[in-house]
């Protein structure tokens, strides 16, 4: 994943335009991608999708002629969307056009225009104070045309249907965990469900923020019934615990099962309530579609030092991390994989476990054994086996076991 996310790293990203698809042909040699493109000027819901925005060079020049900011050594340089422009000004109305972090004065800050017409450059505070008094030159070369807004896709089927759609965006660029942290862990984990066999079929969405799910979610209205469970991946490699925001639902199945894998972890963990601004989960919750869509992470995006500036580079992210989160993934994948809801076929009285195999002769207990009792104690229908994992106390994985060896002795049967 750290590999794959050097690769990625200097390719110019955008919310549209030849980086998008670059960044996409790239992740489509490891997980193979189906790009679909919607032409600019599309109406999407309350949205119309924008003009494609490509960039040939961006610069400034000192009064001594040398070239002081270019975008060719940081794409962060360039304000995002920034329309044409070719003039000389003096350096009192260039810092007019200059963004810089607030925070800290050796970062470059990420910005972006993408619906209003406008232009600018992004320096750190150091660089900007060293700039001498002056007359200085300005290029924004950046071709702002109809084209597209591109995303891409990867299905990866099961034995029915039903989707667990995984979502991640691709268009910010030089920044590694607040965006390829979640491209390159959803490739790790298509590869690893291609090799699985799988209950549900897998949907792996790479677009752009906001605009790219909505793009999807319109030309896929007609089927977004198959969508049982969800998750927006991102800001995934940084050392931060895990954090998980329910879906609007609040109790849907992806929100129980995140919440039992998690505590399952016995790991530092948070679990926050829905709330209405963030991320692309936004979009999939909106109440029209509802879909039960969660977002996991570690520190959220704006939580964690260098967000959105470079700050946010390969001395933040780790290898450890984002394979702890790949894990993570993994964990609430198999725990929804494994989810079912029983009937006890022996009701009546505690069934002899005993002569079954199924409990010590002598006794004294353990803890298979209280999943066993949990597990027939509990299933009368009305509770899956999430639920018997979170009332019971003990992990996923024995209460789905014990369900296992119960089915095996026919002391239990579907719901």
């Amino acid at each position: 994943m750290i590999e794959l996310m050097r690769e990625l790293y200097p390719i110019p990203r955008s919310l549209t335009g030849d980086g998008v698809r670059q960044t996409l042909a790239r992740i489509s040699q490891e997980v193979p991608l189906e790009v679909a493109e919607v032409p600019s000027g599309t109406q999407v819901f309350d949205w119309t999708t924008p003009k494609e925005w490509n960039v040939d060079e961006a610069w400034i020049a000192g009064p001594a002629g040398e070239r002081v900011v270019d975008f060719a050594d940081s794409s962060l340089h360039l304000l995002g969307y920034s329309v044409p422009v070719r003039t000389r000004l003096p350096l009192a109305e260039l810092r007019e056009r200059v963004f810089t972090h607030p925070h800290n004065p050796d970062w470059i800050p990420y910005r972006t225009s993408y619906y209003t017409e406008n232009w600018g450059f992004c320096l750190s505070q150091r660089q900007l104070d060293s700039l001498p008094e002056g007359e200085y030159e300005v290029s924004v070369a950046t071709r702002l045309e109809d084209g597209h807004v591109t995303y891409g896709e990867a299905l990866i089927p099961g034995e029915t249907e039903d989707e667990f759609l995984l979502s991640t965006y691709v268009d910010h660029p030089a920044l590694c965990n607040d965006n390829l942290s979640g491209p390159v862990l959803l490739t790790a984990l298509g590869q690893e469900l291609a090799r699985r066999g799988l209950r549900y079929s897998y949907r792996l969405l790479f677009s752009p923020a906001t605009i790219g799910p909505l793009c999807w979610l319109w030309q896929n209205r007609d089927r977004v019934d198959r969508i049982k469970h969800g998750l927006v991946a991102s800001c995934l490699g940084d050392p931060g615990g895990m954090t998980y925001k329910r879906s609007r639902r609040g109790d849907a199945e992806i929100d129980r099962a995140v919440a039992i894998v998690l505590r399952d972890s016995g790991r530092d963990h948070s679990i926050l309530e829905w709330f209405p601004y963030g991320g692309d989960e936004r979009q999939f919750n909106s109440p029209g579609f509802d879909l039960p869509v969660g977002a996991l992470s570690r520190t959220p995006a704006d939580k964690f030092p260098g967000y959105h500036s470079s700050g946010d580079d390969f001395d933040l992210v780790g290898a450890e991390w984002l394979e702890h989160s790949l894990q993570t993934y993994l964990a609430v994948v198999e725990a929804l994989e494994g989810n079912r809801s029983y009937v006890n076929a022996s009701p009546y009285g505690e069934p002899q476990l005993g002569k079954r195999g199924l409990y010590r002769s002598v006794g004294g207990g353990s803890s298979e054994e209280g999943a066993l009792l949990w597990t027939l104690s509990l299933t009368d229908g009305s509770m899956d086996l999430l639920a018997i994992a979170q009332r019971s106390g003990l992990p996923f994985r024995a209460i789905r076991e014990a369900a296992d060896r119960l089915l095996e002795h026919d002391l239990l049967r579907a719901a």
